[in-house]
């Protein structure tokens, strides 16, 4: 008994041990990261290279403050990634609301239309959408971004795979109190729906931010760039540096992973909701 306990015992503890190496493994890439932002000019091209600086500064910091403006366009990424994530948060719930609680002619075929654009690869309606933005007169602005990403197939199915769960006896309950449509959405439906909105939050939010190729194809005037877009404009404008890209990518990451953290207890609620789920 005791040797089976033991066994057991050390079973666990070779698991814990293999997961704690895959999660600092993982992790590596970005602590290293962290490291040659603190370096100084052409420390961590040495060879063998440096894991850690030999006395850090935070120059290219200021560097980037002061070349490339790096607050303005921050403060763009910031305006989008919200706007986008709110706007299509909205319009995807309400779809996903329809879709799956609302009975009217032609769902299901409408709704294969939909699961089968899936399959058509961005690039393919890319020059379509540009060139329907440019009659509307929205380019070079926000909204040049906002509009397409009003809305996702993606995160219309989410919504009503998580609301086919909910009892419609819930809602009939409601409807027999008197509430209508937008109140039971309103009400009952996001509240309930919290963890998958969360976890649809967090990739429209992640995906937005990192988004290169749209904002500068939408995007001509330069004190209306991105910042992965602006970071870009580093390796044309000045000599490679690796430190000052590695510190661009900070600036680029803390902001993700905060809202990870901020969202980390819906977002693993809405999984582990998800998964026992037939």
């Amino acid at each position: 008994m005791r040797g089976r306990r033991w066994k057991k015992g050390l079973l666990s503890a070779a698991l814990h041990l293999a997961a704690a190496l895959l999660a600092l493994w993982s992790c590596f890439p970005f602590l290293w990261m962290l490291s040659a932002s603190a370096m100084h000019p052409g420390e961590a091209s040495q060879f063998p290279p440096r894991l850690v600086p030999e006395s850090p500064t935070l120059e290219h910091y200021r560097a980037l403050m002061e070349r490339l403006s790096v607050g303005r366009y921050f403060l763009n990424s910031l305006i989008l990634a919200i706007g986008v994530s709110a706007v299509s948060l909205m319009v995807n719930s309400m779809a996903g609301f329809a879709f799956s609680k609302f009975s009217f002619r032609g769902k299901r075929a409408l709704f294969s239309v939909l699961l089968s654009t899936m399959i058509i690869p961005g690039q393919v309606t890319m020059l379509p959408v540009f060139l329907l933005l440019k009659h509307l007169h929205l380019l070079n602005t926000y909204f040049g971004i906002l509009v397409p990403g009003m809305a996702s197939v993606l995160g219309i199915f989410l919504v009503k795979q998580y609301l086919d769960g909910l009892p419609d006896s819930l809602l009939e309950a409601a409807r027999i109190d008197g509430a209508g449509n937008w109140a039971i959405y309103w009400r009952i439906v996001l509240p309930l729906a919290r963890p998958i909105l969360a976890t649809l939050a967090l990739f429209t939010f992640v995906g937005t931010w990192n988004d290169f190729l749209w904002p500068l194809v939408v995007m001509t005037r330069e004190d209306m760039y991105t910042l992965p877009v602006a970071l870009a404009t580093l390796m044309g404008e000045h000599t490679p540096d690796v430190e000052l890209m590695m510190t661009g990518s900070v600036l680029t990451v803390a902001p993700i992973v905060i809202v990870f953290l901020l969202l980390q207890r819906h977002y693993l609620r809405g999984i582990w909701m998800g998964g026992l789920r037939e």
